[in-house]
């Protein structure tokens, strides 16, 4: 009997063993799910939630087409203790991507934009008037300075901390929901796809067009940023055609990527110091 309990002992230690060789996603995964937790908790509150009204004008022929007036929501995140902000221009004012995507217009269409109202709303609901202060086309930046200056200290993301990933590294990437989810903070983990290195540096995630979220800072589970989500859009020249397939979004002239912290620093030193 003392043999058989002794044999059963050894089996089930042998199989805790196996399993423990053989099971090291989880614990992958949670790791991830940690490092995710521990950023939101140290940069939650940098990460808010840009209110604009937009005013959008578009021609043809040089005959105007259309005039309207939109509300619309975008991420953003404080990178300064003044308030500045930055966001994907693409996503405070979508004239700039548009315009981009029909410049090879056999009809002659032009699109103009003008934000007529910004407010940056803080996590704890706070709205702060503010405007655009620097517009940056090449890089899809928008930064974004308070009128006046916060009457309390704000949460920053420190864009000095930087990470560079690897190939199929995991990445952290966060979020602001919209209204219907009481613009709750969201987070995925992403793997690096794809590292660009020409003309710039830009990472890529698996992530589709339909479900990207432009602004959103992507972080390594080391806790350090490494970029900030932003739309790359190849112009098409007069009477060009543009490039696609059926099948993958891989060879559209738009693509989400990420922009290094590196060069959202380095745009930030050019953003004047005041609005007023």
């Amino acid at each position: 009997m003392k043999t058989l309990r002794f044999g059963f002992a050894v089996a089930v230690s042998l199989l805790c063993v196996l399993c423990s060789l053989f099971s090291p996603a989880p614990l992958a995964a949670d790791e991830a799910a940690q490092a995710g937790k521990d950023i939101i908790t140290k940069y939650g509150d940098a990460i808010v939630t840009l209110q604009l009204v937009v005013k959008t004008e578009m021609s043809m022929e040089g005959e105007e087409a259309s005039k309207e007036e939109n509300k619309a929501e975008a991420t953003g995140v404080i990178i300064d203790p003044s308030g500045l902000t930055v966001a994907s221009l693409s996503a405070v004012d979508p004239s700039e991507m548009m315009s981009k995507m029909m410049s090879s217009s056999e009809y002659n269409l032009k699109i103009s934009s003008e934000v007529t109202d910004l407010k940056i709303r803080l996590a704890d609901g706070t709205e702060i008037p503010a405007k655009i202060a620097l517009r940056d086309k090449d890089l899809d930046l928008a930064f974004i300075r308070p009128i006046q200056k916060p009457t309390k200290p704000l949460n920053v993301l420190d864009l000095s901390k930087q990470a560079k990933p690897a190939l199929l590294d995991q990445a952290i990437m966060l979020s602001r929901l919209g209204m219907i989810a009481n613009r709750t903070i969201a987070a995925s983990v992403e793997r690096i796809q794809a590292i660009v290195e020409k003309p710039r540096t830009f990472y890529i995630t698996g992530m589709s067009i339909g479900d990207l979220n432009l602004g959103g800072p992507v972080f390594a589970l080391d806790g350090n940023v490494i970029g900030l989500l932003i739309m790359r859009i190849l112009p098409t020249r007069a009477g060009g055609e543009m490039s696609f397939s059926l099948f993958s979004m891989n060879y559209m002239p738009i693509m989400p990527m990420i922009l290094p912290a590196s060069d959202i620093l380095a745009a930030a030193k050019q953003v004047p110091e005041s609005v007023q």
